[in-house]
């Protein structure tokens, strides 16, 4: 019997695992079109999920300020008189109940309670309850919203912003920026719609690492994971043609290269061939989108003076806030800023407040910006850390230089503003101690929900089959919180 060639060579490279990724493919496809009660259906090649809606959103898009090491909630967001009459004495045992410590205080045999080291004071109409060493973040009380009953089972930073930013504390699962680009789809063809930036305290006093993963597509298909930018040099890594190379050659190579993966796709149905094509697309627009985009000598200088003196230099916190809010107004779905620097366990008299001055005014010019180009009303700008710190001192209560808090999961705040967010609200309570959740806990997996739930998408609906489970950002927990939607 004679058969094509042709036909013999891919019968030879149709691998059993290659036979089973197209038919994962297939049935992925064909969960995608039931997900959407037979409204769309993905082919290869196409975008999985994009367009996807489950109800009318309140936000467009998403600006994640993480700040990396967990800020002290005790010290900055949530304050307790108590913890100053009771200056010095060991935290009651009741309150404590035998919850688990870091290995960094759990042999300590004192732990002396420790009041806030700022002041505090009221703001705005709203009388927010916020520290001395963020003024500029007063200033937009009464257009944030703050949690201060979040809570989370971490007590190690990796854990934790994992936790955090996928729904695991184990890496491997898709990224919250991989999910809503999954889900939404990106608004603009000129850049990525999930940009990661990263940055770190002056002093480099805590040696946080950012692992790739915090911003990976895990299971998901490649294309959805973020493109980082760097703070020097090229923005991104191998965007600009090699010497000697010219525009004309390069889409040359381009196209052919496009026919080439085009050919493969169409024998092979594996989604990453798609991922490498739209990419290489993606990554020739940008040369001409990015270089304007990074330039911001050419904002008035009432911008650049609202974020502050650092926002001229290239990889700093403000210059991230301002680069934020030009990703955003040009199309892209989640940008997600992470700075580092706040865990401090021996150095919280002065590191605290270098910290608070390095992040307070762009962060709230952040905001304000948003707010007077009419941007704010569909932005959710959201900043917090992975977990709070003990309201307890780590150290000798007499070596005032060397004090510091540990980790401390069982409570800790975060504040959001805009994107559908009731402002000017606080919710939740702690103890008086600052050390469990009194009123109105809050889980990382339903302020994952209500994330999504405010850019219009059903939590428990956007899912992806992966090893014969339905995985979802929020796993098999979370439930929005509505008393904080506007």
């Amino acid at each position: 019997m004679n058969r094509n060639p042709m036909t013999l060579e891919l019968s030879a490279q149709l691998t059993r695992r290659a036979l089973f990724g197209r038919g994962a493919w297939g049935l992925g496809s064909a969960a995608l079109a039931s997900l959407l009660g037979g409204e769309a259906s993905a082919a290869p090649g196409s975008a999985l999920g994009e367009g996807l809606s489950h109800h009318t959103p309140k936000a467009r898009r998403v600006i994640y300020l993480f700040q990396n090491g967990a800020p002290t909630h005790v010290d900055l967001f949530d304050y307790k008189p108590k913890l100053t009459e009771m200056m010095g004495q060991e935290i009651p045992p009741s309150v404590q109940g035998g919850q688990r410590l870091s290995t960094m205080t759990q042999g300590q045999t004192s732990k002396p309670l420790l009041p806030n080291i700022t002041e505090f004071k009221r703001h705005g109409q709203s009388g927010q309850w916020l520290s001395s060493f963020m003024p500029h973040t007063a200033s937009i009380a009464d257009d944030i919203c703050i949690v201060r009953s979040m809570f989370t089972n971490a007590i190690n930073h990796a854990p934790g912003i994992t936790h955090f930013l996928t729904g695991s504390e184990l890496p491997g699962r898709p990224s919250m920026g991989a999910w809503l680009s999954y889900g939404l789809g990106a608004e603009t063809q000129e850049l990525p719609a999930y940009v990661v930036m990263t940055s770190r305290d002056k002093e480099a006093s805590c040696g946080q690492i950012f692992y790739d993963y915090y911003w990976g597509s895990g299971f998901l298909p490649s294309r959805f994971q973020g493109v980082k930018f760097r703070g020097s040099g090229d923005p991104v890594l191998y965007l600009s043609n090699p010497e000697g190379m010219s525009s004309e050659v390069r889409r040359g190579i381009l196209d052919d290269l496009k026919s080439l993966n085009e050919s493969r796709l169409k024998s092979q149905g594996d989604p990453e061939i798609a991922t490498r094509i739209s990419q290489y697309e993606l990554a020739y627009k940008m040369q001409a989108s990015v270089p304007e985009l990074a330039d911001v000598s050419r904002e008035p200088s009432s911008v650049l003076e609202m974020y502050g003196p650092d926002v001229r230099r290239p990889g700093s916190f403000a210059y991230n806030c301002l680069l934020a809010r030009r990703l955003v107004e040009r199309g892209v779905r989640f940008v997600q800023l992470m700075h580092a620097g706040w865990d401090q366990h021996r150095n919280l008299t002065y590191q605290l407040e270098v910290q608070c001055q390095d992040t307070d005014q762009p962060s709230a010019a952040l905001v304000k910006d948003l707010k007077q180009r009419g941007m704010l009303d569909d932005t959710l700008v959201i900043w917090g850390g992975e977990f709070g710190r003990t309201p307890f001192l780590q150290g000798d209560i007499k070596d005032r230089r060397n004090w510091g808090r540990d980790h401390h999961p069982r409570c800790f705040s975060l504040w959001m503003a805009g994107g559908g967010i009731k402002p000017g609200l606080t919710y939740g309570e702690t103890d008086d101690f600052g050390y469990n959740v009194a009123k109105d806990p809050v889980s990382a997996h339903d302020f994952q929900a209500t994330l999504l739930h405010l850019l219009g998408l059903d939590h428990t609906r956007l899912t992806f089959r992966f090893q014969g489970r339905d995985y979802r950002l929020t796993d098999v927990e979370g439930e929005v919180v509505k008393p904080l939607l506007a």
